[in-house]
């Protein structure tokens, strides 16, 4: 009899050891390495930042100011501060008079004012 609980234990202890598959563990990923931009410096040698382009809720507003002043743009006004009451945006002109020349606006709660 005690052959055969022991005999039972072990078919069932041996029956979890099969069901249960584990998976090998995935090695990190390595970070790809990049070389560093280079640094974008104005004439006097000032390190200039680049913002990178985020829609903001009052983009529309502020592209059909810039129009409206002669600057229109493929890529549209895009937020330079945080969203927020108070925000400011920027749109680089592309086309017409103001061609080469950025349009920046601040709007406080919608209310945009170009700068």
């Amino acid at each position: 009899m005690k052959h055969a609980l022991v005999l039972i234990a072990v078919l069932l202890g041996g029956c979890t050891l099969f069901k249960s598959k584990m998976e090998p563990a995935r090695a990190p990923v390595a970070a790809v390495a990049r070389p560093a931009p280079a640094a974008l410096l104005d004439p006097n040698g000032t390190p200039i930042e680049r913002v990178p382009f985020r829609m903001g809720v009052s983009s529309a507003t502020v592209e059909k100011m810039a129009k409206q002043q002669g600057c229109t743009s493929g890529q549209g006004a895009g937020l330079v501060t945080e969203a927020g009451p108070v925000e400011v945006y920027r749109m680089r002109c592309e086309d017409g008079p103001m061609r080469g020349k950025v349009f920046m606006a601040r709007c406080e709660l919608r209310q945009c004012v170009k700068m």
